[in-house]
């Protein structure tokens, strides 16, 4: 039976999900930083893309087909049956923002139970395979989703109890902090995306529910700190249980 990694000090997991949040931020600033995070790129996109897809789902409507464009932009393209209510015309429109964020919450807190590291990268990965299979529709995302899924799936598979906690906490990371990435697009009312003019996702609230697209950007932004907040207060406060819970002797062994 395989031996159970000794539990992290809380300070061992803050060290942890800073590096991942500073590879994440600061990665593209470094020389070819940009190349070697285009893969993860592509996922943020569809991380958000899949947001506004699932909530299309969510409100009734069908989620036709996503499309990732070579520039890292990406469209979901979706229909209601009938006349669309505000209520769900606003849903779709923050699921794409918001999407990224449950997503990166939920790969936050399974990092803080080791029998759910493996189970976490395995469930990603056949999520991007099975969205590959069904819904994306572009050559960018049919050639970098299923590589972006064989990478995790083998971290899953042969990577050592480390380096798959890592992996797990980046991608967390990477899907909660993917907002910074569209910071002004989320601020702004419309943007040009495939080279048409479209309403922003804050745009669209705003043709849906009325108040101002800054409002809601603002609320989305408040939101989606608080989620990640609480996640990550969570999981810290599960690794802190587990090394009080701890053993005194340091030769203990724990077994699954």
């Amino acid at each position: 039976m395989a031996k159970v990694p000794r539990p992290s000090t809380q300070s061992e997991q803050v060290g942890r999900l800073i590096i991942a949040a500073a590879l994440v931020l600061f990665l593209p600033q470094l020389p070819l930083g940009n190349y070697l995070l285009y893969p993860f790129a592509i996922l943020t996109t569809w991380f958000h893309e899949m947001g506004h897809g699932v909530a299309a789902m969510a409100a009734g409507w069908e989620f036709e087909r996503l499309i990732l464009l070579p520039d890292g932009s990406g469209i979901a393209e979706s229909h209601s049956y009938g006349e669309p209510g505000r209520l769900s015309q606003a849903l779709v429109g923050a699921g794409g923002p918001l999407g990224p964020v449950v997503v990166g919450a939920l790969l936050i807190l399974a990092s803080a139970r080791h029998r759910l590291w493996r189970p976490a990268l395995y469930t990603l990965a056949g999520a991007i395979l099975l969205s590959v299979l069904i819904w994306v529709r572009s050559a960018t995302g049919l050639i970098v989703l299923p590589l972006v899924a064989a990478g995790i799936g083998a971290i899953a598979w042969r990577g050592r109890d480390g380096f798959a906690r890592f992996a797990l906490q980046f991608l967390g990371v990477l899907a909660g902090l993917s907002m910074l990435r569209d910071w002004h697009y989320l601020f702004s009312e419309s943007a040009i995306i495939g080279g048409r003019p479209m309403l922003s996702d804050t745009g669209a609230i705003e043709q849906a529910l009325f108040l101002p697209h800054w409002f809601w950007a603002i609320a989305i932004t408040a939101l989606s700190a608080l989620i990640l907040g609480s996640s990550l207060k969570y999981a810290l406060r599960e690794e802190g249980s587990a090394v009080s819970q701890a053993p005194a002797d340091h030769e203990a062994k724990f077994w699954q």
